[in-house]
């Protein structure tokens, strides 16, 4: 029943949750030279004496993401050994490895070259695809032995709208995030801000489409709601963030939606392209059955 690798991969998505939500925490604070230009270790120590605020913040944030890393490995090597059999295991494990890497190196860099707008936005936009992978390999865990769902069948023209809008919504996380870093010009603001109703309205229009053609596919028709849902707490986030103070509570939610509506359409992207899945305990009947026709006619 895979409940270890089920638990560890829960403990693991939380885990990379908390990663995503230090990043923004790190960023809002200014505490992205808290320890220097100095990584891994903070001001070239290991526990850095007399700490300042900005420096607990840096380096907890650090220290966790480096201990994720480790876990994210770990939940991909353990789901290619029992998780084998599935079509998108071997995918997702390679990318969580990679971009957990990626991401890793972004945060390198962003200490060493000083915290650039470019690379400090290409870490959080990696660190979304990293999030992605580690709960498509969790949900994969818990699809596994479990009674097959009716398979999405959808057109192609949805298909490919629902690509075009996780490209687009990719493209959203990085001008948020670049906008965020540089502090950006009244224009480039604007810029972002458009792009963003513009997704609230492509996302709707997914929504919309999903409910009329396939909402027999009650998980599919479940989490094109949800997007919508998630993407108008975006939009509230975001206004809350231009009219308002910028707190700290309107910050964490605004990375946070982003990347959950990014990793809901990735798994409605994966389930309406995979083929039927095969569990282990159909593989072991199926082997079962061929050795018992394989001992009769030896018989």
């Amino acid at each position: 029943m895979h409940w270890g690798l089920r638990t560890f991969g829960v403990i693991t998505s939380i885990g990379m949750l908390i990663v995503l939500l230090q990043g923004a925490l790190v960023t809002n604070t200014g505490s992205g030279e808290g320890c220097g230009a100095t990584w891994p270790l903070c001001f070239g120590e290991v526990v850095p004496s007399n700490p300042a605020v900005a420096t607990i913040i840096e380096y907890s944030h650090r220290l966790w993401s480096g201990l994720m890393g480790l876990f994210v490995i770990i939940l991909a090597i353990w789901s290619s050994v029992k998780l084998s059999h599935l079509r998108e295991t071997k995918f997702m494990a390679l990318m969580a490895v990679l971009f957990i890497i990626f991401q890793g190196l972004m945060g390198a860099g962003a200490v060493i070259w000083g915290n650039s707008s470019l690379v400090l936005a290409l870490h959080f936009g990696i660190s979304a695809i990293s999030l992605a992978t580690v709960i498509m390999l969790t949900i994969l865990a818990f699809e596994d032995n479990e009674k097959p769902s009716l398979q999405p069948k959808v057109t192609k023209g949805y298909r490919s709208y629902l690509i075009a809008t996780i490209v687009y919504s990719y493209a959203v996380i990085y001008t948020g995030a670049y906008v965020k870093h540089s502090g950006g010009s009244e224009m480039a603001g604007w810029i972002h801000r458009g792009a963003a109703v513009a997704l609230m309205i492509v996302v709707a229009v997914l929504m919309i489409w999903t409910l009329k053609r396939f909402k027999a596919y009650t998980s599919l028709a479940a989490m094109s709601v949800m997007t919508f849902v998630l993407i108008l707490v975006q939009a509230g986030a975001g206004i809350a963030l231009i009219f308002g103070a910028p707190h700290l509570t309107s910050v964490l939610i605004h990375a946070l939606t982003i990347s959950i509506i990014f990793t809901i359409m990735t798994y409605m992207l994966v389930i309406i392209t995979r083929r039927p899945a095969v569990s282990s305990a159909e593989l072991a009947g199926t082997s079962n059955s061929i050795q018992q026709k394989e001992a009769g006619l030896h018989h």
